[in-house]
């Protein structure tokens, strides 16, 4: 394995990540960012879900950009957890682990031999994480946990838009990257408790809980005072934040406006009637007329144009950007938030830098997006020795 950087807040910790798809896969990935030497374990011959399963079916040289997104830091072994064989080989393998990472649907671990009772009875001290769409109890358990049908459940597509539009899905997949993050503090706050208790837990983290607890102002208010989002005739990108709050056409493409004063807005845009609405509930009572004075006038300058106006005004303005123009942003240049990793089979990979930055411990990048099975041998030596109790022949899937 590459040498680790010792100033890794996480380095020396071993996670085996069993999960698919996002949650679990960015929960872990982040791990390995912090330091953690992450194991990706996969079924032989196939991998997990997105190696077959990409946006688009882009792939570069026959890897998918789903799969290479959201693993790096990882090492990837091989491991058939449906025969007796591999899975003699992964609870070896848990008995040398910090954290397990699953997020199979409800049951699956168990059935497979690897839940969390079965693998804290061989090692007390494993911090196991469960994802799951809607917990392991209720009448919901056996649901598909997929991100945008859980929006659907949170009740977040009602939140934004116009009368007569149908909900609206956020296009990030906001459930599943929350609920990782939400399982990274969790996974944390049992290793920081272990320190005192030697003892392990399992972290229990459900989407829909994690969709939830994104609203609280939103549901504080619902839960107390029965006011429910009420859309308007005009969009808005939240129906509860004040206007100016979404995105208006320019000559030559969009700006955004969020909750700006509405006099300050009226002296930027020369508007007498905006100059005379100064009071906040006045402002959101008039939202539709507010919306419609100013997508009257932003047509008649360019985004940047705008920009300069709003950023000399103090008010609270952006562009809406393409990914090519996140890729020339000097701000993105500037702070290194895309960087270049170098891949075994593709070269020169680009992808985003670790978001988090720490003043005295390493945040990097050491590892590659893994091939399939690429590192099972290695791993097998390194934790379990050169002679491990069950044989893995059949288990091996490296890419030679």
């Amino acid at each position: 394995m590459d040498d680790e950087r010792t100033t890794a807040p996480l380095a020396g910790l071993r996670v085996l990540d069993l999960s698919q798809m996002l949650a679990g896969p960015l929960c872990a990935m982040r791990l390995g960012d912090l330091g953690a030497d992450v194991v990706k374990v996969e079924p032989p011959g196939t991998g997990e879900w997105t190696r077959s399963h990409g946006f688009a079916n882009a792939a570069i040289m026959g890897e998918t950009t789903a799969l290479l997104g959201l693993n790096r830091n990882k090492r990837s072994a091989a491991i058939d957890l449906k025969s007796e064989q591999g899975r003699a080989l992964f609870r070896e393998l848990a008995h040398h682990a910090d954290v397990v990472v699953q997020n199979f649907r409800v049951g699956t671990a168990e059935r497979l031999g690897v839940g969390y009772e079965e693998l804290h009875e061989l090692n007390p001290r494993l911090v196991y994480c469960q994802i799951s769409g809607y917990g392991e109890d209720g009448p919901y358990r056996d649901r598909p946990g997929q991100d945008l049908l859980v929006q659907g459940y949170s009740g977040a597509m009602w939140s934004v838009g116009a009368q007569g539009d149908g909900p609206a899905a956020s296009p990030v997949w906001a459930a599943d990257a929350m609920t990782a993050y939400q399982a990274c503090i969790g996974i944390l706050a049992a290793l920081r408790e272990r320190e005192t208790s030697d003892l392990g837990q399992k972290v229990s983290i459900d989407m829909w809980s994690v969709m939830l607890d994104c609203q609280s102002q939103e549901l504080v208010t619902y839960l107390n005072t029965g006011a429910l989002p009420q859309r308007s005739a005009e969009p808005f990108a939240h129906v509860w934040c004040n206007p100016p709050y979404g995105a208006f056409q320019t000559a030559d493409g969009y700006v955004l406006l969020s909750q700006v004063p509405i006099d300050q807005l009226g002296e930027a845009l020369d508007d007498d009637v905006l100059r005379e609405i100064s009071d906040w509930q006045e402002a959101h009572s008039r939202r539709d007329e507010i919306r419609r004075r100013v997508a009257a006038v932003t047509p008649t300058k360019t985004t940047e144009e705008w920009l300069r106006i709003f950023d000399s005004k103090r008010l609270w303005s952006a562009p809406v950007y393409t990914y090519a123009d996140i890729e020339v942003d000097p701000h993105v240049a500037a702070r290194k938030m895309i960087i270049d990793v170098d891949h075994p089979l593709i070269g020169r990979l680009r992808m985003p830098a670790p978001p988090i930055r720490l003043s005295r411990s390493e945040v990097s990048v050491r590892k590659a997006p893994p091939l399939l099975g690429a590192d099972t041998d290695e791993v097998v030596e390194e934790w379990l020795g050169t002679e491990p109790k069950s044989s893995i022949t059949s288990t091996r899937q490296g890419n030679e």
